[in-house]
């Protein structure tokens, strides 16, 4: 399915969930948040008719009856390509939002690695820290990258970003395993005289 053809199709989400416990409204509101789904409205949310988003509406239907909630599930489409437009915009917008949080992470994990450097924190334990930071932007990128289904003008800055993420982690690596073996010489240099 093209980008254009998925922009024609939606699944709206309503659900009506008991008052109490409020647990409930927060887990199905979590597990649409997580897929990226538009809220237009109380209890009712939208995702554009793809197979990445299918599991994540499945599961919070799921909680959502498991809640003795009720969910209904409908296709839709806009009555005009204007009307198509303009909901393709707001989910653009909102994956662009998205992107936004994920480079403004980037430059922490910049930071933060700038900041061992500063202060010469080179440990296995802290190594371990940051490069736990990188997966988990790595995961960040591929589930934003799932589900941004128009491409969001921020998307190839983020791929950057990451990459450069990546370097930033290698070079801390190399700063860490110097330091804890304490290489003074150039470890490719032949010792023998």
């Amino acid at each position: 399915m093209s980008n254009k053809e998925s922009g024609s199709r939606w699944l709206v989400l309503v659900i009506k969930l008991p008052a109490a416990p409020s647990r409930h409204r927060v887990a199905v509101w979590r597990e649409l948040r997580k897929i990226g789904a538009l809220s237009l409205g109380q209890g009712v949310w939208a995702v554009p008719d793809v197979p990445v988003f299918a599991d994540g509406v499945a599961r919070a239907v799921t909680l959502a009856e498991q809640a003795e909630g009720q969910a209904v599930t409908l296709t839709a489409a806009g009555r005009s390509a204007e009307d198509a437009a303009r909901f393709q915009a707001l989910f653009t917008a909102a994956r662009s939002a998205d992107w936004t949080e994920f480079l403004a992470d980037c430059d922490k994990f910049d930071e933060e690695i700038a900041k061992e450097i500063r202060i010469a924190k080179f440990t296995l334990a802290e190594l371990e820290e940051e490069e736990q930071s990188l997966e988990r932007l790595r995961r960040w990128h591929r589930d934003l990258t799932a589900r941004d289904v128009f491409g969001a003008p921020e998307a190839p800055a983020a791929a950057r970003r990451l990459k450069e993420c990546t370097a930033v982690c290698e070079d801390y690596a190399e700063r860490v395993f110097a330091a804890l073996h304490d290489v003074t010489e150039d470890p490719t240099e032949d010792p023998t005289p």
